[in-house]
Formats: C-alpha cells, sequence, structure tokens
C-alpha cells in the first residue's frame, strides 16, 4: 500500500486516496479497508495528512522505509545504457567535456538538478607549468596537474623579467617535476635558481591547499528543472535548495560527510536533509562516488524533490558513475 501511495505520488503530486487507489490499480479490497491501512501507515509515521479532508502524501519515513525497504534494484533500459554511452564515446577526450556532458545527462534523464565534481588527486601530483607576464612585476601562473586539474595564481616578483625568462623558467620547472609530488618538488630545489625558487614557492603553496580540498570544480546542471517543480512554487523553498549547491563551503560539507566516506561506484540517497541540512528538507539527493581508488576520485549526483522517481534516478546515476569511471581512470593510467 505505501508503493502504491508513493507511486501515485510521484507522478501526480497531489495527496492519494483510498478511492483513487482502490478505482486506478483496480485493487480487490474496497476503499473502508484501503482507507484503514493508510490510516495505520500515517500512525506509523509513514504517511501524513496535509489537511482533514485531504488524501494521504508520504513522509519522509515513508520514503526512506520505500528506498531502503521495498524499491526493487533495477538497471536503466538497454537502451537508454546505449544512448548515454555513444554520447560519452562520442565526445572530445577531455576530461573537462565528459564532467559537462555527464552533469546534462544526469539532469536530463533525471529531470532534475544535477551536480558534477571534478576528479581530485588523493596525492595532488605536478603536471606543466606556464608563467604568462601581465603588467610590471605580476605575473600569472598557471599549473595543470595529473588529471586535469587546472590552477591559477597571480605572484608578484622581485624585479620585472621578460616573458622569454618566463617560458624558459617554466619548461625548465616543468621537465623536472612532472609526475612529481610535494615531496618530490621539495626535493629539487636545490637544482632551481633563485628566480625558479620562488615560483616553485607559490607551486608547493598552491598544491598543498588543493590537496586538502574536498573536491574539484563543481558542474551544474538542469537548476530550472528543479524550480519548475511545485514544490518550489515558493522563492524561499527554491532559494533554500539551489543556495546548497551554489555555496561551496556547504556542498563540501556535505559531501565529506557522505559520498567521500563511501566506496567508489556506491550510491547513497540523502531524504529530507537526513536531519543535518536544513537546505534539503524539501529535497532528496542521490550521491556516488566515481573514478580510480587511491588515486583520483570525484562525485556526482542529482538533487530534486522528496517525490522523485527513486528507481530511476538512482540506476541512472549508478550508470553514470560507471561510464565516468572507466573514462577517467583510463585518462589518468595514461
Amino acid at each position: 500500500m505505501l508503493t502504491l501511495v508513493i507511486h501515485d505520488y510521484i507522478k501526480t503530486a497531489q495527496p492519494v486516496g483510498s478511492n483513487h487507489l482502490v478505482q486506478n490499480y483496480k485493487l480487490d479490497m474496497s476503499s473502508a479497508t484501503v482507507r484503514n491501512e493508510m490510516v495505520a501507515l500515517t500512525d506509523m509515521g509513514y504517511l501524513r495528512q496535509p489537511h482533514t479532508s485531504a488524501g494521504r502524501v508520504p513522509s519522509e519515513e515513508g520514503y526512506r522505509y520505500f528506498v531502503g525497504r521495498l524499491m526493487n534494484q533495477s538497471e536503466l533500459p538497454a537502451n537508454t545504457r546505449r544512448t548515454i554511452s555513444h554520447q560519452f564515446y562520442q565526445s572530445p577526450q577531455d576530461v573537462e567535456q565528459w564532467l559537462k556532458l555527464a552533469a546534462s545527462v544526469l539532469a536530463q534523464q533525471s529531470r532534475a538538478a544535477s551536480l558534477v565534481t571534478a576528479p581530485h588527486l588523493e596525492q595532488t601530483r605536478f603536471k606543466h607549468l606556464e608563467l604568462i607576464s601581465i603588467h610590471g612585476r605580476q605575473v600569472l601562473l598557471v599549473m595543470v596537474l595529473v588529471g586535469g586539474e587546472v590552477l591559477q595564481q597571480i605572484l608578484t616578483l622581485a624585479e620585472p623579467v621578460s616573458q622569454d625568462q618566463l617560458s624558459n623558467t617554466a619548461s625548465h620547472i616543468s621537465n623536472l617535476c612532472h609526475g612529481a609530488d610535494l615531496d618530490g618538488i621539495t626535493g629539487l630545489k636545490s637544482q632551481f635558481d633563485a628566480l625558479e625558487v620562488d615560483v616553485i614557492e607559490v607551486v608547493l603553496n598552491t598544491m598543498t591547499r588543493t590537496q586538502t580540498l574536498v573536491a574539484g570544480e563543481v558542474y551544474l546542471d538542469g537548476l530550472t528543472n528543479v524550480l519548475a517543480e511545485p514544490e518550489f512554487a515558493g522563492a524561499d523553498e527554491a532559494r533554500r535548495a539551489l543556495h546548497l549547491l551554489e555555496e561551496r563551503s556547504l556542498l563540501d560539507n556535505l559531501l565529506a560527510r557522505t559520498v567521500m566516506t563511501s566506496a567508489v561506484g556506491g550510491v547513497q540517497v540523502l531524504i529530507g536533509g537526513e536531519g543535518n541540512w536544513d537546505e534539503l528538507r524539501q529535497c532528496s539527493m542521490v550521491l556516488a562516488r566515481y573514478g580510480a581508488p587511491g588515486l583520483a576520485t570525484g562525485t556526482l549526483g542529482v538533487l530534486g524533490p522528496m517525490r522523485m522517481p527513486y528507481g530511476h534516478t538512482i540506476s541512472t546515476v549508478r550508470y553514470v558513475a560507471s561510464l565516468l569511471s572507466e573514462l577517467v581512470s583510463d585518462t589518468l593510467s595514461d
């Protein structure tokens, strides 16, 4: 009975009555019997009644019981999997393009908001450096890490340096430090001149800060899908939900306490904020980790109303996570 109420409410966003269930699902019992069962489910905390004369809607506990105990595990239809896989393998061989595509696919399939974080190296390793003269003593440092993460930093030198000298410095550092971690670069300091040592100090500080982050850059899509749902017709509810995605410190906190502690490929479902995040009290999130364990991992997921189609959303998140894991692992191995 709880499953029927949830399925119906997901489709209609309207309170579900006993007569409607009997007629719509051709139940072999009277509406009075169904009403008694719905009263019992309400007393157990799995349903609630918005108004005295209205039907019932699922409660947070009802959704949690459904997801944890009643919902059958299912895969995406084969034709959907083929379509998604084809999109990825037709995309340019570039991690950033894959992440944008993943966010787009998740938003389209779930009709909700999606987020994908760039793969974050568990041990930061240097790949390449560029130094670009801006004005006078100011220089733009652009550093690429193994895995594709790009970092930028403005530094001020002791005296002006020509672009040719900056390019030579960047080339020398890139050749010596390629693939090195923080300890490896520190051990190479004796091989650098004074200018190069100044640059290396900035490189080390930037890599250290990056290594302490929970996740890399965040890619979002489908925010208008959330705003179109009746649950978010009120500006306050919509603003509260989207604030979590837009406020990096809140998002990092959520990821650190949920997905980042789980295994790669594992899916977690947060319903109503689980009592920890007030911003999610009208929402559910389906999150998963992807990547290469021990090397680099990221997070992807979907945010939508609590009445989201959990079966389809969970299977979509799991499948896209597996595709990204495969693509990113191959790239990092290369």
